[in-house]
């Protein structure tokens, strides 16, 4: 059919727009519906979120708290995510003076394990709930490992110097929690039967090659395998080399090997950019493995942020795959499609159990030219912050065209948090719907009890993979 010339200009038009920096196509009609999950006074970082298997209504999701005394926030939804329902836990109840970095998994039998930080840091908890979040209790307290080295005094130097940054999964009959030892990464695991049937976190090893390796994730495969990544260096903004250690039995006899190298990242651990100026950014690697039965099943995919030349703000996002083990990657795939220079951070990378599909999302400062509009909340280029995220169905090798997800845009130095959004944010994906959280000052839905661009609430979004 002809087109007439009105219609080839809208065409042309489009074309241009397309084309502009920082204007990108959508994955989706449309920026979905943003809920404030906190609407609480103060500042909430450090996201973590979990689907349940057994009930996909259920949501829950746990994060920090800015105000120094004990406690994390707990929400949990059982429509979907639309409405949420929430309380401060770990505030010296049965899960102990809590302070941050909170992790979940939910399991195929419907436990949902989490685990955090305590106030003081020498050891590590481990909490289950069997009620789809409501109530959990501490199922283990895993002490940092001896010192290993004659010459420290009082454990705070050598080999094992204190615990940070826990990660949790659980998957095929079993759970698994890796963290920062202060030095080596440690993992342990434990046998799961059925709902609330957990054994004891017997399998416990510092894992080979790791030391000065830290900010991880671990991944349980389609075998029971576990995969845990970490970063090198701890400190520093330059550097950054990502590593992978595997067990190839799980909870086995044969423990991990030693580290097999994947990527450089040029991103420190503490990477200090204008969106982050507090608190830094670190390459924040992330793993999914996929255990469906489809065509990519024993795929495992990588997610980790990229500095174009050092110490430029320049940051991308990118995801690699693996299908031996970890053995040999993939080229790295670039998931944020912007035009700009401008930065893109703390990734998180999830898989749909029930398709095999990929969601990444991150922190965006696409927008942000300095010049106002939706994308500036103060004439400063690059340091304010929207939310996006994107999608794959071929295995890792394409995403689609990105999605702002956040409806409105974020200023972290303005929260006055001290750790701006924080070092991570949350996602699950299940059943063609990723649910995301991260941390938004800028009050999109008008129910910060703190205002627009002050204190951090978390705002989660239901996100379908596009057709």
């Amino acid at each position: 059919m002809r087109k007439t010339l009105w219609m080839k200009s809208l065409i042309t038009l489009a074309v241009l727009l397309m084309s502009l920096p920082g204007r990108i196509a959508s994955a989706s009609s449309g920026t979905p519906t943003n809920v404030n999950i906190s609407r609480r006074s103060g500042n909430e970082s450090e996201e973590a979120i979990a689907v349940n298997p057994t009930n996909p209504k259920n949501i829950v999701m746990i994060s920090n708290i800015q105000e120094g005394t004990a406690g994390l926030f707990k929400s949990v939804s059982f429509d979907g995510g639309k409405t949420w329902t929430g309380q401060i836990i770990a505030n010296f109840d049965n899960l102990g003076d809590g302070c941050c970095d909170p992790s979940l998994s939910f399991d195929e039998f419907g436990n949902l394990f989490f685990t955090y930080l305590y106030n003081v840091e020498i050891q590590v908890p481990v909490a289950l709930s069997t009620d789809g979040g409501l109530t959990f209790r501490v199922v283990a307290n895993i002490a940092r490992p001896a010192n290993t080295n004659p010459n420290a005094a009082g454990g705070e130097r050598g080999l094992f110097r204190f615990v940070d940054q826990p990660t949790i999964t659980a998957a095929k009959g079993e759970v698994w929690m890796v963290f920062n030892a202060g030095g080596p990464m440690y993992a342990v695991g434990a046998p799961v039967a059925g709902l609330g049937r957990v054994g004891d976190f017997s399998v416990r090893e510092s894992i080979p090659g790791t030391n000065n390796c830290t900010y991880g994730d671990v991944s349980i495969g389609p075998n029971g395998q576990v995969m845990q990544v970490c970063s090198l260096t701890e400190s520093g903004q330059g550097g950054g080399k990502v590593f992978v250690n595997v067990d190839p039995d799980g909870l086995g006899p044969a423990g991990f090997g030693d580290r097999i190298f994947v990527t450089e990242t040029h991103v420190g651990g503490y990477d200090f950019i204008p969106a982050q100026p507090d608190r830094s950014i670190d390459a924040e690697t992330g793993l999914a493995w996929d255990r469906t039965k489809g065509p990519h099943s024993g795929r495992v995919y990588l997610v980790y942020t990229f500095e174009v030349k050092n110490e430029s703000n320049n940051t991308d996002i990118f995801v690699r795959y693996s299908d031996d083990n970890g053995l040999t990657w993939s080229p790295g795939v670039r998931v944020n499609d912007d035009r700009t220079t401008n930065s893109q951070f703390l990734p998180k990378i999830a898989l749909d159990p029930t398709s095999g599909n990929l969601a990444v999302v991150w922190y965006d400062a696409r927008a942000d030219a300095g010049t106002g509009g939706a994308g500036d909340t103060n004439g400063i280029a690059n340091d304010d912050a929207q939310f996006w995220g994107a999608f794959s169905t071929d295995g890792g090798s394409t995403f689609t065209p990105n999605l702002q997800i956040s409806a409105g845009t974020s200023n972290s130095h303005a929260s006055h948090n001290g750790t701006d959004y924080g070092d991570y944010s949350g996602l699950s994906f299940y059943g063609g719907v990723a649910h995301p959280a991260w941390s938004d000052n800028s009050n999109s839905t008008g129910n910060n009890p703190d205002g627009s661009l002050f204190k951090l609430d978390i705002y989660t979004a239901s996100v379908s993979v596009p057709r």
